[in-house]
């Protein structure tokens, strides 16, 4: 146990180090730091502009009155974030450190080769969306006389953890391929594709065409819950049933990802084999 937390320890550091150094390097070219804030600042705009334009003429969308899907709104926009802060940078770039073979200089360091590969830089240009989904969501529960219910509150933390281990797992797996095809553009392609359908209500997969795909983007691949879950715990119903989808999906997808990521690596020939 003691080893374990050590382990741990040492990990946190490492984490805040890096983060500390690429802000850093960040600052370094502030200009482009703040048109990336500034584009994201404009996007969120531009989709609670459209959505109040929406709202303006009915009162629910998918079973979601306007509160409701305000926050569902905020809460996909702070899961989002986290996730290109955090990971999608540099899981964009395991492609090229095979293509150029600069992969064989990290897998030679003392530390996890997944946790140097996809945490080893931060996209401080992100981290306002974090802060903007958070507002967003602050603002919904106000609007909607949200009562304190630290039930609650906790459960969407945690499904909220869920969430982003489900994204990262469906990630990692994806930018994994990369050491068989090399260039993984399409790949990336399916994450934005993944990314979008997560940004939508799972109610709005009805009829008989619809249910299907949503029934697979749950169960099967459960993208539909990484972010339907945690909105619902906090604003809707709560659902012990598909709180438990998510812990037993997060838990399961972080496993086959990391056993995939490690077979994937079993199959890197260094640049110079």
């Amino acid at each position: 146990m003691g080893n374990l937390l050590g382990r741990s320890g040492r990990y946190l550091r490492m984490l805040r180090r890096l983060a500390v150094h690429t802000l850093s390097r960040e600052l370094m070219f502030r200009g482009n730091f703040l048109v990336k804030v500034t584009v994201e600042v404009l996007w969120l705009a531009i989709l609670l502009v459209f959505y109040k334009v929406v709202f303006a003429r009915t009162n629910q969308l998918a079973g979601w009155d306007e509160p409701q899907y305000l926050f569902f709104v905020g809460c996909f926009f702070a899961l989002n974030g986290l996730i290109e802060m955090l990971f999608l940078d540099n899981c964009n770039e395991f492609a090229e450190l095979v293509r150029t073979g600069d992969l064989d200089g990290l897998l030679l360091k003392p530390v996890d080769e997944q946790f140097l590969i996809t945490c080893r830089k931060f996209d401080w240009g992100c981290a306002p969306n974090v802060l903007m989904g958070a507002g967003v969501m602050a603002l919904a529960l106000y609007d909607m006389g949200w009562q304190v219910s630290l039930l609650r509150v906790g459960l969407f933390v945690l499904t909220f953890a869920g969430g982003v281990a489900l994204a990262y797992s469906f990630m990692l797996m994806l930018t994994s391929v990369s050491v068989w095809m090399v260039r993984n553009q399409s790949l990336m392609e399916m994450w934005w594709l993944f990314s979008s359908l997560a940004r939508y209500p799972r109610e709005i997969f009805s009829g008989r065409l619809a249910e299907p795909i949503g029934m697979f983007f749950t169960f099967v691949l459960p993208i539909l819950v990484v972010v339907n879950v945690p909105a619902n715990v906090m604003v809707r119903a709560l659902d012990p049933f598909m709180v438990g989808l998510v812990f037993a999906s997060s838990a399961i997808a972080l496993w086959v990802s990391r056993r995939f990521f490690l077979y994937a690596l079993d199959s890197y020939r260094s640049a110079s084999s």
